[in-house]
């Protein structure tokens, strides 16, 4: 899996690509990070999280989405993602309603405190694209700076 950051106008744009939708969801979510700091400490401990939404581009928005509000909440900087995808019933089991996509997944959060990270303010849709390849998935995500 891997990550590039893209210029954007007014923004920082990541294309990140993964064997796997769960490792492109976790290249993306490390590309996050990288927009936001040039050199990642080891320090930071490991904390879990759990996202659901109707389809995939929405899971990965409020993942990502939910990575940010984790780094607001405990002043840490999300970093070293994993992060399973799986297609379930919706909370209710029924199943004719229609099916939800679950992220479950952890992150190591390193302290912001001294950290001088850039500020991310959100994920946008702007050009989001979520597409399986020859390769594996692809990810592209726009972020608000």
């Amino acid at each position: 899996m891997s990550f590039e950051l893209r210029d954007h106008t007014a923004d920082v744009a990541v294309e990140a690509t993964g064997p796997t939708l769960s490792a492109a969801f976790a290249a993306a979510a490390d590309g996050l990070a990288a927009a936001m700091c040039d050199e990642i400490p080891d320090s930071g401990e490991r904390f879990d999280l759990e996202v659901r939404a109707e389809s995939r581009e929405a899971l990965l928005f409020d993942y990502l989405d939910e990575l940010i509000y984790q780094r607001d909440v405990r002043g840490v900087l999300p970093v070293d993602n994993e992060v399973e995808i799986r297609e379930g019933a919706s909370d209710d089991g029924d199943r004719a309603r229609g099916s939800e996509w679950v992220a479950t997944g952890s992150a190591r959060g390193v302290p912001l405190a001294g950290l001088g990270a850039r500020e991310v303010k959100a994920v946008t849709y702007s050009e989001m694209a979520l597409e399986e390849t020859d390769d594996g998935w692809r990810a592209y995500v726009v972020f608000d700076v």
